[in-house]
C-alpha cells in the first residue's frame, strides 16, 4: 500500500488547490494507494466540490529572517508526518515549501509541485534589492533541505520546466518531470450547439482579479466588439483586489450591461452558456482554465502567457494573440464567430483536445512517477 500525503497551504480559491482536490479525489479511488490531504488553515473556498474527501487541519509556521528571530512552529506537523509514515509527500505552493524545509522525515519521496515559476527559487547572484536577499536566503533554506532528501520535481508547463532545472541546485537537475496539469473531464463536458453567424456574442474568463490576468485589457476588446455592431456579454469570473478599479473602469466605458464581475463562482454553468473563452493574463504557468473551457467546445483567444503555448494549437483549438493589441484580440473573435465552419471544427477539436488532460490518465503517470523515483532513491 503507497501512503501518499499532499500538503497545500489552504484551500482558497486558485488552480492549485482545484488541481489537489481533483488528484486526491482521484487518488481514493485506487485499491493499492491511502492518500491523505493537509492544509496548514482552514479556509476552503471549495466544499461543495469535495465530494467524498476529506482533509486534515495542522496548524504550521516558518517565517524566516536573516536580522531578526525566525518564526518557526512545525512541532505539530512534524508529529503529524511521523504518525502517518507517509511514502510520498507531495507539497504544493511555496509556504508548504518554506515550512516543509523544517521537517526531518528523510523516509519518503519529497515531490515539489511547480504551480508557476515560483521566484524564490531564482538564482540571483547579487541580491540588490530587500526583496532578492529574502527569495535568495529561502532559496538558501529551501535548497539546503532538498539535497538532504530524495527529492522529485514537477514541472507544469515547458517554461516551468527550464525555469526548474536552471533554478534549482544542480545535483537535483535530472530529478524534474514535465507533467501538465489535469482536471475531471466529466464534469465539463458539453456539445456547443451555436447558430452561426452570431450577433449576440457570450464570452467568459476566469481568474482572480489581480494585476498578471490582465482583466482590464478586455474593457477595449468588448468596446471594439460593440463599436462593429456586436451585443456583448462577458463573464468575468474570479476575484481579487482589483475589483473596484475594474468596476469603475467598467462604469466608466458604460458597459455595465456588457460585463459583469460575477466574483468567486462555480465555471460550469457560465461555460456552458459561453461561445467563447478569452484568457488574456500576461503570465499563465499553464493555464488549466483554458483546459475546462476546451472540455466544454470552447475555443479560446487568449494573449501569450508563456505557459499556455503547451495548450494552444493556432487555429485548431483556438487562437493566441502575441501583443497586447486589443483590436487584434476582437477581430479574432469576430472572425472565429462569423465562420461556421470554423468555429465548429475549433469546438469540435478543443473537445477532443482537452481529453489528454483527463485526471484519470494523469493520476496513472503520477503514480508511475512516485513509483520510478522510489525505487531509484
Amino acid at each position: 500500500m503507497l501512503k501518499i500525503l499532499h500538503i497545500i497551504p489552504s484551500l482558497s480559491k486558485g488552480g492549485a488547490e482545484r488541481l489537489v482536490i481533483t488528484i486526491c479525489n482521484e487518488l481514493q479511488k485506487r485499491s493499492d494507494v491511502e492518500v491523505r490531504l493537509m492544509v496548514m488553515s482552514n479556509t476552503n473556498d471549495y466544499a461543495q466540490e469535495m465530494g467524498t474527501l476529506s482533509y486534515n487541519v495542522v496548524p504550521a509556521l516558518f517565517v524566516p529572517s536573516f536580522t531578526k528571530k525566525s518564526k518557526r512552529d512545525v512541532s505539530q506537523l512534524q508529529s503529524y508526518i511521523e504518525a502517518y509514515a507517509p511514502n510520498v509527500i507531495h507539497t504544493h505552493l511555496w509556504q508548504s515549501e518554506i515550512v516543509c524545509s523544517q521537517i526531518n522525515y528523510p523516509n519518503a519521496l519529497w515531490v515539489t509541485h511547480m504551480h508557476d515559476n515560483m521566484p524564490q527559487l531564482k538564482r540571483i547572484r547579487i541580491p540588490r534589492t530587500k526583496l532578492e536577499l529574502t527569495n535568495a536566503y529561502e532559496r538558501w533554506i529551501v535548497s539546503s533541505a532538498y539535497k538532504k532528501r530524495n527529492a522529485h520535481f514537477i514541472a507544469i508547463s515547458q517554461d516551468t520546466h527550464t525555469y526548474c532545472k536552471r533554478n534549482i541546485p544542480k545535483k537535483l537537475r535530472h530529478s524534474v518531470s514535465l507533467l501538465h496539469n489535469a482536471i475531471n473531464i466529466k464534469l465539463f463536458e458539453h456539445t456547443k450547439s451555436i447558430e452561426i453567424p452570431i450577433t449576440t456574442i457570450k464570452l467568459v474568463s476566469v481568474g482572480s482579479l489581480v494585476h498578471k490576468k490582465n482583466h482590464a485589457f478586455l474593457i477595449p476588446v468588448v468596446l471594439h466588439l460593440i463599436s462593429r455592431g456586436y451585443t456583448v456579454q462577458l463573464d468575468i469570473l474570479g476575484e481579487g483586489p482589483l475589483r473596484k478599479e475594474l468596476e469603475q473602469e467598467i462604469s466608466k466605458q458604460n458597459l455595465t450591461n456588457s460585463i459583469y464581475l460575477q466574483g468567486n463562482v462555480p465555471v460550469y454553468e457560465y461555460y456552458k452558456q459561453a461561445q467563447l473563452y478569452v484568457h488574456p493574463a500576461t503570465y499563465e504557468p499553464f493555464g488549466l482554465v483554458l483546459i475546462e473551457a476546451m472540455a466544454a467546445g470552447l475555443p479560446v483567444v487568449c494573449l501569450d502567457g508563456k505557459g499556455n503555448r503547451d495548450i494552444i494549437e493556432q487555429g485548431k483549438n483556438g487562437c493566441m494573440i502575441f501583443e497586447q493589441n486589443p483590436t487584434l484580440f476582437a477581430e479574432k473573435i469576430i472572425e472565429i464567430c462569423q465562420d461556421k465552419e470554423m468555429y465548429t471544427s475549433m469546438s469540435t477539436y478543443a473537445v477532443n483536445f482537452a481529453k489528454q488532460y483527463d485526471i484519470v490518465p494523469y493520476v496513472d503517470r503520477l503514480l508511475e512517477l512516485y513509483t520510478k523515483s522510489i525505487t531509484n532513491a
